[in-house]
C-alpha cells in the first residue's frame, strides 16, 4: 500500500521551464506547491561549477545530464505495419533529467511563432482553398490568437533574459530585425550579441541577394540583466559550451538563472528530487484528479501524493504518457481518427551545407548558442504553397555555437573517419569551414502518433510510451526547396570546397543522428473535446483539476524552435488559473 503524503493545493509534476513558471504562479497567489522531479538536483553552484561542467566527453559526448534509457526510453516504429522497438542510446532527441529539464541543456534558441502558424488551417483555406492540404494531414487552428498571446510571449521574454531586436513594433517594420515577424508591443530585453564572422559573412551575401539577414534571437545574455523575480543574469563569454551543458557563470537562459532561485524562497512551494510520477489517481466519479503517485526513489516504496489541482511539466513524451496511463482523455485511434490523446505527435525537419575557405578564419571555438544570423524569407507566411506544392515554411541560418573538437570537427566530403589523412585534413581545415542550414516545420498527419506500446515496459510494469512517426512527401519537398535556395547562397560566397547534408525523397525517419529535441504534440489543445484532449487554456476537457503544459500542446509543429511557444503558453495558462479558475475552480471553456 503506498504511502501518502500530506494534501497540497498544487502538485506540479516537473521541475523544469513550465514547471518553474506555474510554481511561481501558484505559489504567489498563496497556495502551497510542491513540485515532484524524476531526477537529481541542478544548480548553478556546485553541479554546473567550473571546469567539470564543460567536460565534452562526460557532458557533449556520454550525456550526464540526459535521462538514461534505462530509466525510462519510448518505442519506435516508422508506420502502423511496423513492430516498435526501444530506443537503448538517446540520438535524434535528448531528453533532460533533474531540476530544470532540458531547460538546462539547451542552446538558448528562443522565438514566437508567426500568427499564421496559430490558425494554420484558416489561413490555408482563405489564402489558397482546402483543397491543397493533403487528405491525411490533420492540421488546425490553435484556440488561440497570437494577439491573445502576445503579452504572455513578452513575459517569458522578460524572465528569461532574452537578446535580440525586434522588427516589427505594433506593425512598424524596423530595419537589422526580422521583417517576417508577429508584432511585439516591445523591443527585447536585450540587444542582440555581437557577430562572429561567419555570420557577416552570411548576412552580407544574403542582404547582396535581397534577402533580409538579422541576428538570431535567444536566451543568451549580451549584457548584465536583472529579472521582475530579481535574478541576474551576466553577459555570455562566447566559450562555447551552451547546448549539452548548464552554464556557469549565469549567462544562459535556464530555469535555474532565471526563476528557481526566486521561487525556492518561497515559504509555501518545495519540491522532492528522485521522485517518479507514475500516474494521477482520479476521484470515484473519474472526473476529476486527486492527486499523485509517484515512485520515492531514496525509499524505495511508492507515494500517494493528493491534491486538488494537478500540474504536469514534464516533458511532451512523459505528459502524454502520464495522460494515457491516467485515462486523461481518449487515446487516439489512427484507424478510425477517433479519441484525442497521442494525436498529432511532431517533430521538426533540417538540412545543412558545409563552405570550406582555405584563406577565411572562423574560430570556431568562439561560439554561443544563439550565435548566428537568419532570414526567415522562406518562412510560413512568405511561400506560396499553392504553387510549390506543399506546406511549410523554415528558417535559414549560420551558426556557429561551438568548436568542441569531438562534436564539431567539420571536414570536406570524402575524407578518411582516422589516420594519417585524417589527421592532415584537420590540419588544413579546422576553422576554415562555416555552415548554413534550415529549420523547418512538420505538418501533423492522421499516422503520426503517440500511444502504449503492447508489448515492452518499464521498470515499475508500466507500458512504454509508443511513437509512430515517419517523413511525409510534404516535407521532403520542402525540404528539397530549401536546400536549392541555401546552396544558390552559399555559391553566391564562392567557397573553395561544399557540400549538404539534406534528406532525399525516398528518405526515411533515422532515430539514430542527433536533430533536435523538439518534440511536439499528443496533448494538443483544441476548440472542441473531440479534436485534442486540452482546451484552450492547457485545462484537460474531462477532468478539471488537471492542466498540461509543454510542446505537447502544439497542434502541428511550427518552424521555429519551440520554448518561446512553451513559455507564452505556460504563462497564459498560469493567468487563467489565477484569474478565473482559482476563484471558481471547474471548466474554464
Amino acid at each position: 500500500m503506498a504511502r501518502q503524503e500530506t494534501k497540497k493545493d498544487a502538485v506540479i509534476v516537473g521541475l523544469g521551464w513550465t514547471g518553474a513558471i506555474l510554481g511561481m504562479e501558484l505559489a504567489s497567489e498563496g497556495l502551497e506547491v510542491l513540485a515532484l522531479e524524476r531526477g537529481p538536483d541542478r544548480r548553478t553552484v556546485p553541479e554546473m561549477r567550473y571546469p567539470q561542467m564543460i567536460d565534452e566527453l562526460s557532458q557533449g559526448e556520454r550525456h550526464k545530464m540526459m535521462l538514461r534509457p534505462a530509466q525510462s526510453t519510448v518505442t519506435f516504429r516508422r508506420n502502423l505495419s511496423e513492430t516498435a522497438l526501444p530506443i537503448r542510446k538517446w540520438g535524434s532527441f535528448l531528453l533532460g533529467n533533474g531540476v530544470g529539464g532540458s531547460g538546462v541543456h539547451w542552446n538558448g534558441q528562443n522565438w514566437r511563432p508567426q500568427p499564421e502558424e496559430l490558425r494554420l488551417r484558416s489561413y490555408i483555406t482563405e489564402r489558397w482553398n482546402a483543397g491543397i492540404i493533403p487528405e491525411d494531414m490533420t492540421i488546425a487552428d490553435y484556440p488561440v490568437t497570437y494577439d491573445e498571446l502576445e503579452p504572455f510571449f513578452d513575459r517569458f521574454e522578460r524572465v528569461a533574459g532574452i537578446s535580440g531586436i525586434a522588427g516589427n513594433i505594433r506593425g512598424e517594420i524596423r530595419d537589422g530585425g526580422n521583417p517576417y515577424e508577429g508584432w511585439r508591443s516591445r523591443d527585447y530585453p536585450m540587444p542582440p550579441l555581437p557577430m562572429t564572422w561567419n555570420g557577416v559573412k552570411f548576412a552580407e551575401a544574403a542582404k547582396a541577394m535581397g534577402y533580409h539577414p538579422f541576428p538570431r534571437p535567444g536566451g543568451n545574455a549580451s549584457t548584465s540583466y536583472v529579472n521582475e523575480y530579481g535574478m541576474q543574469m551576466g553577459a555570455c563569454n562566447f566559450c562555447g559550451f551552451c547546448e549539452r551543458y548548464g552554464c556557469y557563470q549565469y549567462s544562459k537562459s535556464s530555469p535555474q538563472t532565471t526563476i528557481l532561485a526566486a521561487l525556492f524562497r518561497k515559504p509555501n512551494f518545495s519540491y522532492r528530487t528522485g521522485a517518479e510520477v507514475l500516474r494521477v489517481e482520479m476521484a470515484t466519479d473519474g472526473r476529476t484528479a486527486t492527486g499523485v503517485t509517484y515512485y520515492d526513489e531514496a525509499a524505495g516504496e511508492e507515494v500517494f501524493q493528493p491534491a486538488d489541482l494537478v500540474i504536469l511539466a514534464a516533458y511532451q513524451i512523459e505528459n502524454v504518457r502520464l495522460m494515457l496511463l491516467s485515462g486523461i482523455g481518449q487515446p487516439y485511434d489512427p484507424a478510425t481518427g477517433e479519441g484525442v490523446t497521442g494525436k498529432n505527435y511532431g517533430y521538426q525537419i533540417t538540412g545543412s551545407t558545409s563552405l570550406f575557405f582555405r584563406n577565411e578564419h572562423f574560430n570556431p571555438f568562439v561560439g554561443s548558442g544563439i550565435n548566428g544570423m537568419c532570414i526567415d524569407d522562406f518562412g510560413m507566411n512568405a511561400i506560396d504553397f499553392g504553387a510549390e506544392g506543399f506546406i511549410g515554411g523554415a528558417y535559414i541560418s549560420s551558426a556557429q555555437t561551438n568548436g568542441q573538437p569531438i562534436r564539431n570537427m567539420p571536414l570536406p566530403e570524402g575524407t578518411p573517419e582516422w589516420g594519417a589523412r585524417w589527421k592532415a585534413a584537420i590540419a588544413e581545415w579546422y576553422g576554415h569551414e562555416m555552415n548554413i542550414s534550415h529549420h523547418g516545420s512538420v505538418m501533423s498527419y492522421r499516422d503520426h502518433y503517440c500511444d502504449l506500446d503492447p508489448t515492452y515496459r518499464d521498470r515499475h510494469g508500466r507500458p512504454l510510451m509508443r511513437i509512430t512517426f515517419n517523413w511525409h512527401a510534404n516535407e521532403l519537398r520542402l525540404n528539397a526547396f530549401l536546400q536549392e535556395k541555401i546552396e544558390a547562397l552559399a555559391r553566391s560566397m564562392q567557397p573553395d570546397l561544399m557540400h549538404g547534408d539534406y534528406k532525399d525523397e525516398e528518405s526515411l525517419y533515422d532515430i539514430r543522428p542527433y536533430q533536435t529535441t523538439h518534440n511536439t504534440g499528443g496533448s494538443i489543445m483544441s476548440a472542441t473535446p473531440d479534436g485534442g484532449p486540452l482546451n484552450r487554456y492547457l485545462q484537460a476537457w474531462d477532468k478539471h483539476n488537471v492542466f498540461v503544459m509543454g510542446a505537447g500542446a502544439f497542434v502541428q509543429n511550427t518552424q521555429y524552435n519551440p520554448t518561446g511557444l512553451v513559455g507564452g503558453l505556460a504563462y497564459w495558462a498560469a493567468d487563467a488559473i489565477r484569474k478565473q479558475y482559482l476563484p471558481n475552480p471547474g471548466p474554464l471553456v
